[in-house]
């Protein structure tokens, strides 16, 4: 976990002394109900959530990071404080339900789908690429302010890491089997164990295949969620078009069929639902 910012009570005190100004206005500045949470949070009897210090050193006149400094760069919570966002109200930037995308991710459980990085980057006014390289921070690795990730191949990794995290057979069991779908010596242990680990962004596509076969799981399970997404999609399209005859036409695999764009985005929705066991008429426990 990355160092929360330091708070300091008694240095809020003396800038707000500095500033000439009184607990009443620090509180009005901040919008707080109650004066006495100012005081609180000087005495030491409280401490205002990340979130609020960015509106606390505003109100004070005084720089976020001189006011309340961090050692080390932010992650994907550190982003969303500094913004001023709880996690509840990133459902207004989201666009969703429930704030289930944005936990999963800062708890390192599951990583943000493609289509949410771009909102939250502007929310958080960070480029894209601080927004994944914060990520990589909440789930415990090392990531460099600029660093550029791939997100989709994240997915995937993450996927494969978790199926074999699952698996009882030992890392030369798993290269045996795999080798022997694909009948020949293309997997080695070593190259098991980097999977486990999450780091398999370069597998091929025959070597997910056979992930696949090995594990009894459809080849689509271990895809991108994008990409995964998009051929569930087309697959009903397909069937609903194929019970309504006459058809004019279908087209061939990859010969330009127009997917629904609505479509994907409701599979899209449908999967983080049951991820988050937020799926209508579902108790969260009757989906684990």
């Amino acid at each position: 976990m990355m160092p929360v910012r330091h708070f300091d009570g008694r240095r809020v005190r003396a800038v707000r002394r500095a500033a000439d100004l009184s607990q009443i206005e620090v509180a009005r500045a901040m919008g707080l109900s109650s004066t006495g949470t100012v005081a609180s949070w000087e005495g030491g009897a409280a401490r205002p959530g990340p979130e609020k210090l960015p509106a606390l050193a505003q109100a004070l006149g005084a720089a976020l990071d001189d006011l309340f400094p961090r050692q080390g760069p932010p992650d994907l919570a550190d982003l969303r404080s500094d913004a001023g966002y709880s996690q509840y109200q990133t459902r207004q930037v989201l666009g969703t339900k429930s704030a289930g995308p944005v936990a999963n991710a800062e708890r390192g459980r599951r990583r943000l789908p493609e289509r949410f990085t771009q909102p939250l980057a502007d929310a958080y006014g960070v480029s894209v690429e601080q927004l994944l390289a914060a990520q990589e921070r909440s789930f415990g690795h090392t990531a460099p302010e600029d660093a550029r990730t791939d997100p989709s191949g994240d997915t995937s990794a993450l996927k494969i890491s978790n199926l074999l995290r699952t698996a009882t057979g030992s890392n030369e069991d798993i290269a045996k089997a795999l080798n022997a779908y694909l009948a020949g010596m293309i997997v080695t242990a070593p190259q098991v164990a980097q999977m486990r680990a999450g780091g398999s962004r370069d597998l091929s596509p025959e070597v997910v295949r056979a992930l696949a076969a090995v594990f009894d799981v459809p080849t689509r399970s271990l895809l991108p969620d994008g990409e995964a997404v998009r051929e569930i999609a087309q697959e009903l399209q397909t069937l609903a078009s194929l019970r309504h005859p006459p058809i004019s036409h279908l087209a061939m695999r990859g010969g330009g069929g127009q997917l629904n764009e609505r479509l994907v985005s409701a599979i899209a929705d449908l999967l983080e639902d049951i991820d988050n066991g937020t799926l209508p008429g579902a108790d969260a426990t009757d989906l684990d």
